[in-house]
């Protein structure tokens, strides 16, 4: 990492506050101070990690976030450039179990790291077509993966302009066909109907959608490629989840950075040249520096969490962010009676199929579902097929996803949830564990919950999101959200949004202030095209919206010409057709 143009004094190396410690910020601050900068790390918790956190129930510690690691190398990658070894501070376990899933006592299925092993449990399971079906989809994910990983997922700021060159550079006109192939436009739910005929695999791999807070009914195919991510290599951390955190906080230590925990930043201070200067901390003690460097949720900014200046000098409009998925968790102690459902490090308990969409309509009108999937880690077991039970209550964590809460900036809006909705919840939990057999004797230590507004008090500005922003079909999932961040959040035009948040053309659209020609709508709109839902791309480098009414009559009159002239317009914007 490189800090350039740092306004400091000749003699001194820069100084640089990083709020947040994070696994960014962690990161951020070990790969500075490892160039020779002076880094100071701010934290308003006790302890490093972010949601990456340890929680307490009795005598034991349980994970309270993420709870196994993929894409291994990019830690193997980061302890290299500190001149340290991943191996040197953690002990890791590959899993051969992905997960084990269950509909009812009598339906299971453990999905494997290795293929073959895959495919004879889904023959097995649901039958040899189905298995074959599973490879073609294998052979799939890993084809989206492959296109989008150099380009992508390891580069900086991609955009779709960028990612189109970067895979033309990369891997020639080839790629840019298989760049085509990654199904922006078509839901994650619609993709796995291609692939699988037995509702049961769509509900397990549609589960993919929810790694990063979206509904498969609403997230791009291009999250197929979590499938091949996972099968590459799943990991266990001996000791837990939370010592990565504090691998990272000790790598750091070696370099020179220092850590302030238990220490709330109120505000940015600003220079008079329009910089950062430094932070106000809840105490109101000053620490100034030459550049501050915020891993917090993007949203705290725009929303003027961190002071009306900052807000203003960047020039973010607090416009509420889509919100993705929260999540109701439970921390317990038990004791796994045995002849029930074995479990694995990993376990997913469905629903009946016919009401998996249910499930996602509820959440998505703020309700708690009916007949949720229930996620059941077992952080004492092993992701083999034995699991190896301990002679003891062993820690659990279930998980139950949940609507997130109204941003921060509308708090009049926001809506927590209540206790008599929680218990049915949970109750209904408790039901969904028992059809698929798993009878568990409590500790003396209750249950402990973690409702959405928990996770907005800890982490505030995140509307109580447990993951990431929502990913939805209509682009790669990181840009798009950047893109559609720019846009006009008041439009109700089927989804349509007008581009860097000046007044929309369409009529239906509630923004304030007189239509701007400059705000074209998407070419989808402009020709006719406007039943597909979600929001819309920057593909307004064509004029086609500009047409005549008449001519645009006449151009959707003609689909295949239609078709190919969206086609080389989504190509020199570098993303893909719809699907």
């Amino acid at each position: 990492m490189r800090v350039n143009a740092l306004p400091c004094a000749p003699l001194r190396p820069p100084r640089v506050l990083v709020v947040g410690a994070g696994i960014g910020g962690l990161t951020a601050a070990a790969l500075m101070a490892r160039s020779g900068i002076e880094v100071q790390v701010l934290e308003q918790a006790a302890a490093p990690g972010g949601k990456m956190r340890q929680i307490e129930l009795g005598p034991q510690s349980l994970d309270g976030g993420p709870t196994v690691l993929t894409m291994r190398w990019v830690f193997d990658a980061l302890f290299e450039r500190l001149g340290l070894s991943l191996d040197q501070h953690l002990s890791l376990r590959r899993c051969s179990v992905l997960a084990r899933h269950a509909w009812g006592p009598d339906q299971r299925l453990d999905l494997s790291a290795d293929l073959e092993t895959s495919v004879a449990a889904i023959a097995e399971f649901s039958g040899a077509a189905e298995a074959q079906r599973y490879r073609a989809f294998c052979e799939r994910a890993g084809a989206v993966y492959q296109t989008l990983d150099r380009p992508f997922m390891q580069s900086s700021r991609p955009t779709p302009g960028s990612l189109a060159w970067r895979v033309l550079r990369q891997q020639g006109p080839s790629g840019l066909r298989q760049l085509l192939r990654i199904s922006p436009f078509t839901s994650l739910w619609t993709a796995l109907g291609r692939y699988f005929h037995d509702p049961r695999l769509r509900q397990l791999f549609g589960r993919y959608a929810t790694y990063c807070g979206s509904s498969p009914f609403e997230a791009p195919a291009t999250l197929m490629l979590v499938a091949h991510v996972e099968r590459e290599a799943v990991w266990q951390i001996d000791g837990g989840m939370y010592r990565l955190a504090q691998a990272l906080a000790a790598a750091g230590r070696q370099q020179g950075v220092s850590y302030r925990y238990g220490c709330e930043v109120r505000q940015l201070l600003m220079r008079a040249d329009g910089g950062v200067g430094g932070v106000e901390l809840q105490d109101g003690e000053r620490l100034s520096a030459d550049a501050v460097l915020f891993n917090g949720d993007a949203q705290a900014l725009a929303s003027g969490l961190l002071g009306q200046p900052v807000q203003q000098a960047l020039g973010l409009p607090a416009i509420p962010p889509p919100r993705s998925l929260s999540a109701l968790t439970w921390h317990l102690l038990a004791e796994v009676e045995a002849g029930g459902f074995e479990l694995s490090h990993h376990n997913v308990l469905f629903g009946p199929a016919e009401h998996y969409r249910a499930e996602f309509d509820a959440i998505a009108q703020g309700r708690l579902p009916g007949t949720p999937t229930v996620y059941v880690c077992a952080q004492d077991r092993a992701g083999d097929a034995s699991g190896r039970p301990p002679q003891r209550a062993e820690r659990l964590m279930c998980l139950v996803n949940a609507p997130a809460m109204a941003p921060a900036m509308a708090p009049a809006s926001a809506r927590a949830l209540t206790e008599p909705e929680i218990a049915r919840c949970q109750q209904a939990m408790w039901d969904q564990l028992g059809r698929a057999g798993l009878r568990l004797k409590p500790s003396p230590h209750a249950p402990l919950c973690t409702r959405p507004q928990d996770f907005a008090q800890r982490f505030p500005a995140t509307g109580a999101r447990s993951t990431a922003r929502p990913a939805r079909a209509g682009g790669p999932a990181s840009s798009r959200a950047r893109i559609a961040a720019r846009g006009c959040r008041a439009c109700s035009w089927r989804g349509a949004r007008c581009i860097r948040g000046r007044a929309c053309r369409w009529r239906r659209c509630r923004a304030s202030g007189p239509p701007s020609r400059s705000a074209r709508p998407c070419i989808r709109h402009a020709a006719g095209r406007a039943r597909r839902t979600g929001p819309c791309l920057r593909l307004v480098v064509s004029r086609r919206a500009e047409r005549p009414a008449a001519q645009r009559q006449r151009l959707c009159a003609d689909p295949d010409r239609l078709r190919r002239q969206r086609v080389l317009t989504l190509l020199r914007l570098g993303t893909a057709a719809p699907g």
